[in-house]
């Protein structure tokens, strides 16, 4: 089993029974019923180790050596088979590249109501906060996620509301709306961005952050910048990946 090779960040679907993480706001998951099974928390101490982002060596993140073992033990701890890669545990292109956008540009976000969607590790949320939101929420299902946002808010010193509810269609009024590697598969592409549209003619300030996945819609797309990222093999086909932040036109 290996994971594709535009795998990124963005990660919906419904997590397993998890113990609820310290922090996080309207988890979806209930409370874990076997008492021999670790806590999201835990499992993320034991698997990964703290670490600076290359393209973003400001902050640091819980991230894993190598993506197929740890997506093996993730199915081996929750007795499941099929389950997506651990987006949470690795540092996407996408994400690097907005992160190292937001605070090279903290006027994007200084003050304001920040969304991070999908948000995966928490980098680019992290980022927003580091560079003066007003207020942070990092959004994702996957209680997996869920803990390492916690985790690496704490390493970094910065806080964030960490979102476990699926929040496409909705909109609760932020200021700047960011999402890093969401184009990797065609109708949740199609369904987040017609979303990400909606939310910037009403006027939120969309920014998302993308190596040039499957799905993204160029010709609906300005780009803004553009950043050479390093990335790890196990998840991408080079070491380096051009990578760019867009907005809706």
């Amino acid at each position: 089993m290996a994971p594709a090779a535009d795998a990124d960040g963005f990660c919906l679907w419904r997590g397993p029974p998890a113990a609820k993480v310290a922090g996080v706001t309207d988890p979806i998951c209930p409370p874990a019923t076997d008492p021999a099974a670790r806590d999201p928390a835990s499992f993320v101490r034991a698997e990964t180790r703290l670490r600076p982002v290359p393209l973003v060596p400001e902050l640091s993140l819980h991230v894993a050596d190598e993506a197929v073992p740890l997506w093996q033990r993730t199915e081996e701890e929750l007795g499941a088979m099929g389950l997506p890669p651990p987006f949470w545990a690795f540092a996407w292109a996408g994400g690097q590249a907005l992160a190292r956008h937001v605070l090279d540009h903290p006027e994007l976000v200084k003050g304001r109501r920040v969304l991070d969607f999908a948000s995966g590790s928490g980098l680019v949320g992290l980022a927003a906060a580091r560079a003066g939101a007003a207020h942070v929420s990092c959004a994702d299902i996957d209680a997996y996620a869920l803990a390492a946002i916690a985790l690496n808010a704490q390493a970094n010193g910065v806080a964030v509301d960490v979102r476990g509810t699926d929040l496409v269609g909705t909109d609760e009024g932020w200021d700047t709306v960011l999402a890093g590697d969401i184009c990797y598969e065609r109708d949740l592409a199609e369904r987040v961005f017609a979303w990400l549209v909606t939310l910037s003619r009403r006027g939120a300030l969309v920014l998302i952050g993308d190596p040039g996945r499957s799905y993204l819609p160029k010709a609906e797309l300005e780009q803004l910048a553009e950043y050479s990222v390093p990335v790890t093999r196990d998840l991408e086909d080079m070491e380096i990946k051009r990578t760019c932040v867009w907005r809706p036109r």
